[in-house]
């Protein structure tokens, strides 16, 4: 059975730089048409997606986020890392990884194969 887990700092400075990670056990992130999703739910928001990277290391962002997001991964350690950078207090979110079959995250309901989730609140 795949499981996701986040792991990282709950508490970011404004305009300091967000890094989360997340490890998989029970699958290779690098097994084909598998996507590697980070998303995010703001207090009182919906979720929202940030972006993936794809079993082959493609990867694509929000377009609302492009510009302040960058996901990497570390294929030896079955790891992807997210990096927020500029953060501000509307960056307080809970953040979840999550696999995905095919494609990116497009709103289905959280199944077992999302992390937990782990909270970061932006604030000095």
């Amino acid at each position: 059975q795949v499981q996701l887990q986040e792991s990282g700092p709950g508490l970011v400075k404004p305009s300091q730089t967000l890094s989360l990670t997340c490890t998989v056990s029970g699958g290779s992130i690098t097994n084909k048409n598998y996507y590697w999703n980070w998303i995010r739910q703001p207090p009182g928001k919906g979720l929202e997606w940030i972006g993936y990277i794809s079993y082959s290391g493609d990867i694509s962002y929000s377009p609302s986020l492009n510009s302040r997001t960058s996901i990497s991964r570390d294929t030896d350690k079955n790891q992807f890392i997210l990096h927020l950078w500029c953060v501000t207090p509307e960056d307080t979110a809970v953040y979840y990884c999550a696999r995905t079959y095919g494609g990116r995250w497009y709103g289905e309901i959280p199944n077992a194969y999302w992390g937990q989730g782990t909270q970061v609140t932006v604030s000095s």
